[in-house]
C-alpha cells in the first residue's frame, strides 16, 4: 500500500515556496548549459536538427518531415511523438533551435516541485531541498541536457505528478496525468500500464485493470501497426533486436548507479514498478547505447526513482538527502566537463558563422553533423554523411569533421569529388569549406 501525504503541520510560506525554487534554478542552469552547447556548436543535427524540423513542420501547417533523416522523411515513421505540435506556437514566436532546448530545460525543471514537495512533506524542509537539489543534479537529467533535445522531456514532468498523486492516493489523477504519454513516445504506453499495476495492487482493481489493458494494447499498435505504416521501408526503424544477455557489467552499472542517489531506499517502494517498462525494453536490446548511462535514455526514470526512495526512506531519512546530493555533484562533475568551449576558438566560429550566412534563407543544403542546428530553422537540411547521392545547390562541410556515421576518409573523399564534379568551393576559412553547385 502507498501512503497518503497529509499537509505537514505548521508548514510556513517559505517551506512551501522550496520546490519552486528548486525548480527556479533548475531552469535557469538548464537552459543556460543547453545554450551554450548550441553556441558553441556542440549542439547537433542528430538531434536536435531532427526535433527542430518536425517542430518547423507542425508551426507552418505541415505534415512533420526531416529531411536529415532523409529527403522528406517523415517523423512519426521514426518515433511516435505527435506531443511536439505543443511547440508549434513557441516556435513561431522563436524560430530557433533555442526554443526547443529552452522549452526541454522548463519541462525538466518543472518536475523538481512534486520530487521536491514530496521530499520536503516527508523528510522536512532541509532534507527535502537537499533531495530536490540532488534530483536537479542527477545523472540523468543532466546526461539528456547535455545530449541536445529529445521527446522524453514532455514524460519527465508527466510521471514526476502522476508518481506524486500515487502517494497521496490520488488514483484518477495519477491515470490523467500519465495518459498523456501515449503522444509522447511509442514504449511510454507500457509505463502508463504499469501505473495500472500500481492500482490493482492498491486495491483500485477496474481503474487499474482498464489502465494496464489500454496501456498495453496501445503500446502494440503503435509497434506494429502505426510506425510500420508511417514509416517510408514498411518496418518499425528501430528494431535492433535482442541481446538480454550482453554488456552485463555496463548494465549492472548503470542499475546500481540508478539506484544510488536514494541509498536504495527506491528498493522498498512500489512506485519504482513504473521503471520496470523503460529497464526491460533497454536491457534486452541489442543496441548497447541503451545499456548506461549516457545520451537521454534514463531522464524518465529520474523522477520515479526519486519519488520512489522518498516514499521508501522511513528508516533511511538521514542518508537520502546526503546520497542524493553527493551523486548529484559527481554526477555534474562529469557532465560538465563536457562543457567545454567547443571544438573551435571564438574567432573560428564567427568564421564559421560568417560562411553559414552566405548560404540564401530557403536553400537546400547538405550540411556537417555539428553545422546542421545552425540552418535547420531557415534552409532545408540535409546530412552530409559521405556517401549520400543527393547534390542539392549548396555543400558545407566542417573542419574537423565528425567521423560518425562514416570514415573522415570517406567524408574527405567525399567532399573531393563533389568539387569535380561541379561543385566550387566559394568560401571557406580552416574551420569550414562552403561548396555551391555551378
Amino acid at each position: 500500500m502507498l501512503i497518503d501525504l497529509a499537509p505537514v503541520p505548521g508548514r510556513t510560506r517559505e517551506t512551501r515556496a522550496i520546490p519552486y525554487v528548486v525548480a527556479a534554478v533548475a531552469f535557469a542552469g538548464y537552459a543556460a548549459w543547453s545554450l551554450q552547447r548550441l553556441r558553441t556548436f556542440d549542439a547537433s543535427g542528430f538531434d536536435l536538427g531532427i526535433f527542430e524540423q518536425a517542430v518547423r513542420s507542425y508551426a507552418h501547417g505541415h505534415w512533420p518531415v526531416s529531411d536529415l533523416l532523409g529527403a522528406d522523411r517523415p517523423t512519426l515513421g521514426d518515433h511516435f511523438h505527435p506531443i511536439l505540435a505543443l511547440l508549434a506556437p513557441c516556435y513561431l514566436l522563436w524560430p530557433s533551435p533555442g526554443c526547443l532546448l529552452v522549452a526541454q530545460a522548463l519541462l525538466f525543471a518543472v518536475s523538481a516541485v512534486p520530487v521536491t514537495r514530496c521530499a520536503v512533506e516527508l523528510l522536512g524542509a532541509r532534507r527535502g531541498a537537499v533531495v530536490g537539489a540532488g534530483y536537479v543534479l542527477s545523472w540523468g537529467l543532466l546526461s539528456a541536457v547535455n545530449f541536445d533535445f529529445h521527446e522524453i522531456c514532455f514524460a519527465v514532468p508527466m510521471l514526476a505528478f502522476a508518481a506524486e498523486h500515487l502517494l497521496r492516493e490520488r488514483w484518477r489523477a495519477a491515470v490523467w496525468c500519465a495518459l498523456p504519454l501515449v503522444l509522447v513516445k511509442e514504449d511510454l504506453p507500457l509505463t502508463l500500464a504499469a501505473v495500472g499495476v500500481v492500482l490493482v495492487l492498491n486495491r483500485q482493481r477496474r481503474l487499474g485493470w482498464t489502465v494496464i489493458v489500454f496501456g498495453v494494447v496501445t503500446s502494440a499498435l503503435l509497434f506494429l501497426v502505426v510506425l510500420p505504416a508511417l514509416n517510408p521501408a514498411g518496418a518499425y526503424a528501430h528494431n535492433g533486436g535482442f541481446n538480454p544477455f550482453g554488456g552485463a557489467i555496463v548494465k549492472v552499472s548503470m542499475l546500481l548507479a540508478l539506484l544510488a542517489p536514494t541509498a536504495f531506499a527506491a528498493l522498498r517502494s512500489p512506485l519504482l514498478l513504473l521503471a520496470v517498462p523503460t529497464l526491460l525494453w533497454r536491457l534486452v536490446s541489442a543496441n548497447d547505447r541503451y545499456w548506461g548511462m549516457g545520451y537521454h535514455y534514463s531522464a524518465v526514470l529520474m523522477p520515479i526513482v526519486f519519488l520512489a526512495g522518498v516514499h521508501g526512506a522511513r528508516r533511511l531519512a538521514r542518508y537520502l538527502p546526503a546520497c542524493a546530493l553527493l551523486v548529484g555533484l559527481g554526477s555534474f562533475g562529469l557532465q560538465a566537463a563536457h562543457l567545454t568551449s567547443g571544438v573551435w576558438t571564438p574567432s573560428q566560429r564567427d568564421g564559421i558563422d560568417a560562411v553559414l550566412a552566405r548560404i540564401p534563407d530557403g536553400a537546400t543544403v547538405l550540411a556537417s553533423n555539428r553545422l546542421a542546428p545552425r540552418l535547420t530553422s531557415r534552409c532545408t537540411v540535409l546530412f552530409f554523411d559521405g556517401v549520400t547521392p543527393l547534390r542539392p545547390e549548396w555543400v558545407v562541410v566542417a573542419n574537423p569533421e565528425q567521423s560518425w556515421p562514416t570514415t573522415l576518409a570517406t567524408k574527405a573523399a567525399a567532399v573531393t569529388e563533389l568539387e569535380s564534379t561541379g561543385y566550387l568551393r566559394v568560401d571557406g576559412t580552416d574551420s569550414v569549406v562552403l561548396l555551391h553547385r555551378e
